[in-house]
């Protein structure tokens, strides 16, 4: 039979990591998690609602370990192709980054215009006309609202970036995808990779933005990189589910473009989550991953707090994050096989 550019011997690349040792490393910090989430306590916080948390995130640390067990193979294979193509990767990433300005008089600028006037715009009309900035004092968040604002709207830029390019990847490479010989799993981490170089450039202009307002560098600062990390390992493994499944389903794409519209005001960017009224509601939006991110970059600026200091939506987050990667790899490998057949 005729190989195929999604044919690349996946059980045999997932062999590079040892299966016994990665599972027991796996099921180790799955337990050690569950230990510090079970004798973790808040005096603050109502009992009957901790227990309800300590429950409810044991069950999804069992669960997630399980699948990883039960799934190792099939999950490993795409970390495996991806670790041997490293340098393959970062060359690719560079040239579709330089690509898509490529012909452009103003080039690269084009990719930071847009966010730049998005930020001002939201701004002026939020800030300026509707005054937002007084019912946040009101509410206890005394902090300049363009800064607020940015801190806000940098990682859902960079979101909104990786999941549109990173869902078209394999559509915009498919004349790779047809190829005898190519290892079609780097696509997707190719155009998160080139949206983070746009991001590194926004988190520069928050910090300019933060210096501006008195919000020095500190140690805090440093944990720009944790929560850029966070964001890129959940964008990557949604875009191995998405770009899996816009193949088959191209009208996914549009259903992406208004979702990120109803995210945009899903996500407290424009507005605080202690605005709303009743815990219940707060726990809901909180089940949205991109709020631990958001808020984490405002933490990062000028709230001076540690990630480790909000437990349990960091617990939450990393076995969101955890459990879609595996997912995400687990459909894109079983469909792959179609991918050059379909495109």
């Amino acid at each position: 039979m005729k190989k195929t550019g999604c044919d690349n011997n996946p059980d045999r690349k997932a062999r590079y990591f040892k299966k016994p040792a990665g599972i027991a490393i796996f099921w180790g910090l799955g337990l050690i998690l569950a230990l510090v989430l079970v004798n973790h306590h808040n005096p603050l916080a109502d009992q009957v609602t901790e227990q309800m948390k300590k429950f409810s995130g044991c069950v999804l640390i069992v669960f997630t370990c399980a699948i990883f067990a039960i799934y190792y193979d099939r999950i490993m294979t795409i970390p495996a192709e991806l670790f041997q193509s490293r340098k393959l990767i970062w060359k690719l990433s560079k040239n579709d980054f330089k690509k898509r300005y490529a012909g452009s008089y103003l080039g690269i600028v084009w990719a930071m215009a847009q966010p730049v006037v998005t930020v001002v715009m939201y701004w002026i009309v939020f800030d300026k006309v509707f005054d937002t900035r007084s019912q946040m004092v009101a509410s206890g968040l005394n902090v300049p609202y363009v800064l607020y604002l940015t801190a806000g709207l940098v990682p859902w830029f960079y979101f909104s970036e990786a999941i549109t390019q990173g869902t078209m990847a394999l559509i915009e490479y498919n004349y790779l995808v047809k190829k005898v010989v190519f290892n079609i799993s780097i696509l997707p981490i190719i155009k998160v990779i080139a949206a983070t170089f746009i991001h590194i450039f926004f988190v520069a202009v928050l910090l300019l933005v933060a210096v501006g307002y008195g919000y020095y560098p500190s140690i805090y600062t440093l944990q720009l990189i944790y929560y850029s990390l966070c964001m890129f390992l959940l964008v990557l493994g949604m875009s191995y589910l998405t770009c899996a499944l816009v193949v088959f389903i191209r009208d996914l794409q549009q259903i992406i473009s208004i979702a990120l519209q109803i995210g945009m005001w899903a996500t407290p960017i424009l507005w605080d989550i202690s605005m709303l009224k009743t815990d219940n509601m707060k726990t809901l939006f909180k089940l949205n991953p991109l709020v631990y991110v958001v808020n984490g970059y405002r933490s990062a600026i000028y709230e001076k707090e540690w990630f480790w200091e909000h437990f349990y939506s960091s617990t939450y987050f990393w076995i969101f994050t955890i459990s879609l990667f595996c997912i995400g790899t687990l459909i894109f490998r079983k469909l792959r096989v179609h991918f050059a057949d379909v495109l």
